[in-house]
């Protein structure tokens, strides 16, 4: 095509994550238990950046990278494997790379994370921001000035949520959508910012708020509409065995936001990596 724009961009906090799999049961204290696979390398905001890149897409994270091992696999992996672009990333002396350590167990995992908090901030390091296709970005209860800049700049803002820890759901997070063209929630998070007992009704309210909207329901795959086309899409779950649940709703986002600029109708979209949203990585 002829936009020599990037075709993402992507900021947010990027970690070594160490996947453990293979675990019958969780550990007891004091116990030691062999698991059957191991994965390691970057993760975080990185795996949306792998995605992206994997799907052909012009991918640029702003991130920062500590100036330990951690921090220089990460850039390695992602500057010479992935081929992503790291100009709007740095590496910041003296700061550790946070590490995660997922200990998968039946179909769900559990996290131990270290870090601490980053010496960029995402305004920092995004700067103007830069002109680009489209944004993927992870909405946070304190709104990011950067996504009203994109939005003038006419970059397409593609969002999600993560687990609001305290439970809290504040309403007031949605009032972000006014600034996205897509938000992709899982059914949880979908219900509870919403205030409303499934996924179709929160659907229906977020259809309201944005363009597009997408709640993913894990093993019960995917309800979509778009408000542009007039498209309504519900699609299952793609069958496959789940190993593990690190990154995979950061590859349904990728994921769609690949097919749309693809041009492809809502269902195909949906049902391109359908049911991951929630946590299923597959083989």
């Amino acid at each position: 095509m002829d936009d020599d724009r990037p075709d993402v961009l992507l900021t947010g906090l990027l970690f070594y994550d160490l996947v453990l799999t293979g675990l019958g049961r969780p550990p007891a204290p004091g116990e030691e238990i062999w698991t059957r696979g191991m994965g390691c390398g970057p993760g975080g905001i990185a795996n949306l950046a792998v995605a992206a890149s994997r799907f052909g897409l012009r991918t640029s994270p702003a991130t920062v990278f500590g100036d330990d091992f951690y921090g220089e696999h990460c850039r390695d992996v992602l500057r010479d494997q992935e081929h992503v672009d790291l100009s709007l990333s740095r590496t910041a002396d003296g700061w550790p790379t946070p590490v995660t350590v997922s200990v998968a167990c039946g179909h769900d995992r559990a996290l131990l994370t270290h870090g601490q908090q980053p010496p960029y901030t995402q305004g920092v390091l995004m700067g103007g921001p830069p002109d680009a296709r489209t944004a993927l970005v992870h909405l946070e209860a304190e709104p990011r000035e950067w996504l009203a800049k994109a939005a003038a700049n006419g970059t397409r803002t593609y969002a999600d949520v993560g687990w609001d820890p305290t439970q809290e759901w504040p309403t007031a997070l949605l009032e972000q959508l006014a600034l996205c063209h897509a938000f992709l929630p899982n059914e949880t998070e979908a219900m509870a910012y919403t205030r409303t007992d499934s996924a179709m009704a929160a659907l229906g309210t977020l259809s309201e708020l944005v363009p597009v909207a997408v709640v993913t329901r894990g093993g019960d795959g995917a309800l979509a509409v778009d408000q542009i086309t007039g498209e309504y899409a519900e699609v299952p779950a793609l069958d496959t065995e789940v190993l593990e649940a690190t990154g995979a709703g950061d590859v349904f986002g990728a994921s769609f936001l690949a097919a749309s600029l693809g041009g492809w109708p809502l269902a195909e979209r949906a049902v391109l990596d359908g049911g991951s949203g929630t946590g299923q990585l597959t083989p």
